[in-house]
C-alpha cells in the first residue's frame, strides 16, 4: 500500500509585479508550472492513494485561472490513475473565515477527488484495508478523538494544522493555523503514518509522521525557509512517498521554479558609498549565470543613513530591472528600542517606530515594502504640517 504525501500547493500565490507574455503574474505561473510537474511525477509513481493535505488554493477566492489550473491538473490524476484514491483536506488558506460561506475545494469532488473541508471524517478506502482520518484547517472545528481504527490493517491521519511548539514562532505568528495540538494529542504512535500540512519546510515529527512541505517558495518568509533547509541539509521542495506495508519512505525533491538567491550579508561598518557600491556590484557579479530572472536579496549591515542615501542608486534600478526581484535589505547601525528595558539606546521618533514596525510587518504579495515605508512617512509629514488637534472643550 504506497501514498503520496504533498501539501500546500498555494496556487494562485502572486508576487512581485512581472507578468508573463500571457498578463498572468509571473510567480503565480511559477507555482502552477511547479504543479504540473509534480502531477507529471505521482502519475509515473502510480501510487494506490494521493493525499493533499490542505492548502490547495493561496485565498479562499482564488482567481478563476487558479480555479481552471486546479480543476485541469487533478483532473489529469484522475484519469491518468483511474484505481487511485485522491483525497485532499482543507487548510487554512482554502477555508472561508464564515463556515456559512461555502469554498471552491468542492469543486474537484465533481470530477472524483474525495474532499474533506468542513467537519473530521474518517474514510475508509481499498475494501476496508485502509482507514484515514482526514482534519481540516477550518475555524470552529469540532476536534476528533485521534485514535486509530482497530479494524482497519492500515491508519493514516491527514491534517493540516499546528503541532504546537514544531513551527518557528515567526512562522506560526504571521501564519496561523486554525486548529493547533498538541504533539501528546497527535499520538503518533497510534498510526501507521501522519500526513501534515501548513508548515512549509519539510520536517519530521516522528518515523512515521512528516510535514511534506510546500511545493514552491510561497509563504511570507522565502529566506527563512530556504534558512532552515539549508541547515537541515534539506534538498529543497518536494513531496513525499510512503510505503505502508514496509515503511519505506522517499522524499521526491521538485525543481526549483524561479531561483531564489540569498547572497552572503555586506558589513558596511566604516566603509564609504564608493566601497559599499563595489562590494555590492562583486556580489552582483559572483552569480552563478547572472541575477536576471532570479529572486535575490542582498543585506547590507551597519550602513548609516546618510551613507545609504549615496549608493549609487542608478546602478540599483538596472538589478531591480534585470532581476525578478532584487532587495537592497539596507539595515542602519543604531540599536532601536520600542521599549525602556535593558541598556540605553538612542530613542525613537514616531518616524522611526513607523519604519521599523513596517520593516518587520508582514505585506500581502505583490506590495512593496520601500513605498509602503515612504508613503507611511509621507503621511505623517503631512500630518505634522497640521499641526496638533484643538484641546476638547471642558464641560462646565
Amino acid at each position: 500500500m504506497r501514498l503520496v504525501h504533498i501539501s500546500d500547493l498555494h496556487l494562485g500565490y502572486r508576487q512581485f509585479q512581472r507578468l508573463t507574455p500571457a498578463g498572468v503574474n509571473q510567480r503565480e505561473a511559477d507555482v502552477a508550472g511547479t504543479f504540473r510537474v509534480a502531477v507529471d511525477r505521482i502519475i509515473g509513481l502510480k501510487p494506490h492513494v494521493v493525499i493533499v493535505a490542505g492548502d490547495v488554493f493561496h485565498t479562499a477566492r482564488p482567481s478563476n485561472q487558479a480555479i481552471l489550473h486546479a480543476f485541469l491538473q487533478f483532473s489529469r490524476l484522475v484519469h491518468a490513475l483511474p484505481e487511485t484514491e485522491i483525497l485532499v483536506v482543507a487548510g487554512n488558506h482554502d477555508s472561508p473565515r464564515s463556515s456559512e460561506i461555502g469554498g471552491i475545494l468542492p469543486l474537484l469532488a465533481q470530477i472524483g477527488v474525495r474532499v474533506v473541508d468542513r467537519d473530521a471524517k474518517r474514510l475508509s478506502l481499498a475494501g476496508g484495508e485502509l482507514s484515514i482520518l482526514a482534519v481540516p484547517d477550518v475555524p470552529g472545528l469540532v476536534r476528533p478523538s485521534f485514535t486509530r481504527d482497530e479494524n482497519a490493517r492500515y491508519n493514516v491521519l491527514a491534517a493540516h494544522l499546528e503541532i504546537q511548539g514544531m513551527l518557528p514562532a515567526s512562522v506560526a505568528a504571521a501564519d496561523p493555523a486554525a486548529v493547533s495540538i498538541s504533539r501528546d494529542e497527535l499520538n503518533t504512535a497510534d498510526w501507521d503514518y501522519v500526513a501534515l500540512g501548513h508548515y512549509h519546510v519539510y520536517r519530521e515529527l516522528a518515523p512515521n509522521a512528516f510535514y511534506c512541505g510546500s511545493i514552491d517558495y510561497t509563504s511570507v518568509n522565502p529566506w527563512g525557509e530556504l534558512y532552515e533547509e539549508r541547515v537541515g541539509g534539506l534538498s529543497g521542495k518536494g513531496f513525499v512517498e510512503r510505503n505502508l506495508a514496509t515503511g519505506e519512505h522517499t522524499f521526491h525533491a521538485l525543481p526549483v521554479s524561479r531561483p531564489l538567491i540569498d547572497l552572503p550579508p555586506i558589513g558596511a561598518k566604516q566603509l564609504t558609498a564608493a566601497e559599499i557600491d563595489d562590494r555590492i556590484r562583486a556580489a552582483i557579479e559572483s552569480v552563478k549565470g547572472g541575477i536576471d530572472d532570479k529572486i535575490v536579496r542582498l543585506m547590507i549591515r551597519d550602513a548609516p543613513r546618510h551613507i545609504a542615501r549615496e549608493l549609487d542608486h542608478r546602478a540599483i534600478r538596472d538589478y531591480k530591472r534585470r532581476a525578478l526581484n532584487f532587495h537592497l535589505d539596507v539595515r542602519r547601525p543604531d540599536i532601536l528600542r520600542l521599549h525602556a528595558s535593558g541598556a540605553p539606546g538612542r530613542s525613537m521618533d514616531l518616524k522611526d517606530i513607523v519604519t521599523e514596525k513596517l520593516r518587520w510587518r508582514t505585506l500581502d504579495a505583490g506590495l512593496d515594502r520601500d513605498v509602503l515605508i515612504a508613503r507611511a512617512l509621507a503621511y505623517l509629514d503631512e500630518a505634522q504640517a497640521i499641526g496638533p488637534a484643538p484641546a476638547p472643550l471642558l464641560e462646565s
